[in-house]
């Protein structure tokens, strides 16, 4: 299909573990459908590992050539997980009762120890397996001059407590592993200075940049973190995970609120029609794959099995082949999604 036929869409990418090989599955859908080409990518967390993936591979062999750097890279965390993983499915199917009781207590075992120790005294040379996984997957040297997308990388400043956005030219491995650092497994990684964690903490992931640097007004978030779940959670792994879920969500949320004001503003003609040509009728889409991740437990997040990854990437595909059938024709015309009914933005 030629280029004028084709919609353009940014993609913005959530973090959540292992749980990101959902969006692995989500992006590949979306990489084989030709009438779709990228624009920029904004990425957080496992999120922003998912987006340098895409945008690396787009730039060297286009869509099928991100496709494949997708498929390399969650191979290599399936290999690395082997070893480094805290659970473990092991010989037992993805849902037996057996599986769920090895992994309750090795995931126990875990966060006693990540809760009594610090990563400075528990892993004081700072190993990550995930940098060595980048390293065989990606050259950023080549990434940063990638012209095909932008790219946009969400950290958290530790000493500020703000958002620090990376952009395409400025993209490293240790950008990455800032942005996917959690603070009780990983030293801070320290870039130009500055010492970062997670992005996800502050935006999960980041929209504004879509507003000034890319080209279509249409973003496609790939929700990862559960928004709503219908049962309060009572053991302490639940609580932590639900409000690890509810902050990660939090930066977003706020996000979609500020868009979903602008557009009422123009809706109920509060803005004058001088200023109006300055604000861009930015359309929100979203393929909520977080409804598919309900039913597993906070340890899933760090399963790594292959048959446990590869079903998470079956689901992701299914279910953006159902949003394709049902939103395809939606975009570049308007939202996808009611903000005020979805997300209770007021």
């Amino acid at each position: 299909m030629s280029k004028e036929n084709t919609k353009k869409i940014n993609l913005a990418f959530q973090g959540g573990g292992a749980h990101g090989a959902v969006t692995w599955g989500v992006a590949d859908r979306l990489l084989e459908d030709d009438r779709i080409e990228i624009d920029s990518i904004s990425g957080s967390s496992a999120g922003a590992v998912n987006a340098a993936a895409v945008a690396y591979g787009l730039h060297k062999g286009g869509c099928e050539g991100a496709r494949e750097t997708l498929d390399q890279l969650w191979k290599r965390i399936s290999d690395a997980g082997e070893v480094y993983s805290p659970v473990k499915g092991g010989i037992f199917p993805m849902h037996s009762g057996a599986a769920d009781l090895v992994n309750a207590f090795s995931y126990q075992m875990f966060e006693m120890m990540t809760r009594a120790m610090s990563p400075y005294q528990f892993n004081p040379f700072d190993i990550n397996p995930l940098r060595d996984i980048l390293n065989d997957t990606i050259d950023f040297d080549s990434l940063r001059e990638c012209k095909t997308t932008n790219l946009f990388i969400a950290a958290t400043n530790v000493r500020s407590g703000k958002i620090q956005v990376f952009e395409t030219n400025d993209v490293t491995t240790d950008v990455i592993c800032a942005s996917t650092c959690l603070p009780f497994l990983f030293k801070a990684v320290e870039i130009d200075g500055e010492h970062y964690w997670d992005g996800g903490y502050m935006g999960n992931p980041v929209l504004y940049p879509f507003f000034y640097d890319a080209e279509t007004s249409d973003i496609v978030i790939v929700h990862v973190n559960p928004i709503e779940r219908d049962e309060v959670p009572t053991s302490a792994p639940e609580i932590m995970n639900r409000i690890n879920e509810i902050s990660f969500n939090s930066s977003l949320l706020r996000e979609l609120r500020a868009i979903s004001f602008v557009h009422k503003l123009l809706d109920d003609g509060w803005i004058k029609d001088e200023y109006r040509d300055r604000l861009r009728d930015i359309r929100i889409h979203s393929i909520r794959s977080d409804e598919a991740l309900t039913e597993y437990d906070v340890s899933s997040k760090f399963r790594t099995e292959w048959n446990f990854l590869s079903a998470l990437k079956a689901k992701g595909r299914n279910i953006a082949d159902a949003w394709l059938e049902e939103n395809f024709d939606k975009i570049g015309e308007q939202s996808s999604v009611d903000l005020q009914q979805m997300f209770a933005a007021t």
